[in-house]
């Protein structure tokens, strides 16, 4: 039986990948969607969940380490956190720029996180919202905060929320893996790239998480994580 069509579609989007179990059924789902995924989750190894914060601190923490490796971003967050309420939105904003810029974070940083602090305040910015929506609703809510762009959002929903049908298909890593293990030849433009995650929906989230531990496999690189 196509474990993909056991279930409707709303019922594997309601369902957050949030336990070990839960991200094998949408793995297991995702092969017999796809049996071109088989191979790719064999070398991938065992593939395992990463949750952060939700909110505004694990938005903050996401917004830390884009364009970073690995290493320089939790360094940095590191000394985020160690300064006074840094986590959450109106302790934020009452750090002024120098304090925060000794953390290690830069004037873009410090303005994108500034932005999303004040859209809570605001009322503008809603997290418990925007996690309810479909994916590309979630999507578009969280992109209206200045800083905020998709590859941020898609970040947050995957590994803050959970959302079981995000694919980041900006990422460069995800890119590069997806065109090995479906032996594409060219790297995937981002848009390509969409098209074909748009086929593994509603377990986009699940192939997310494969392809990145595939990459792992393939370049001994971790790529994304909080």
């Amino acid at each position: 039986m196509n474990l993909a069509r056991a279930s409707t579609a709303d019922d594997w989007h309601q369902e957050r990948l949030a336990t070990p179990a839960q991200l094998t059924r949408h793995l297991d789902a995702l092969v017999a969607l796809d049996s071109r995924l088989g191979p790719v989750r064999e070398r991938a190894g065992e593939v395992t969940l990463r949750t952060g914060a939700r909110g505004f601190a694990g938005m903050a923490k996401v917004i830390c380490g884009q364009q970073l490796s690995t290493f320089s971003a939790n360094a940095i967050w590191g000394r985020v956190v160690a300064l006074p309420d840094a986590t959450a939105p109106e302790g934020f904003l009452r750090l002024d720029e120098p304090t925060l810029r000794t953390a290690g974070l830069s004037g873009g940083k410090i303005r994108a996180m500034r932005a999303v602090a004040e859209a809570i305040a605001g009322g503008t910015l809603d997290f418990a919202a925007a996690e309810a929506l479909p994916a590309e609703d979630a999507i578009a809510h969280l992109t209206t905060v200045k800083g905020v762009g998709p590859w941020t959002a898609e970040i947050y929903l995957l590994f803050c929320v959970g959302h079981p049908d995000i694919f980041p298909a900006g990422d460069l890593a995800l890119k590069k893996a997806v065109r090995d293990g479906l032996g594409l030849g060219d790297l995937p433009e981002t848009k390509a790239l969409i098209d074909i995650a748009a086929g593994w929906s509603p377990h986009r989230g699940a192939a997310a998480l494969l392809f990145w531990r595939y990459f792992h496999a393939l370049y001994d690189r971790a790529g994304v994580t909080l």
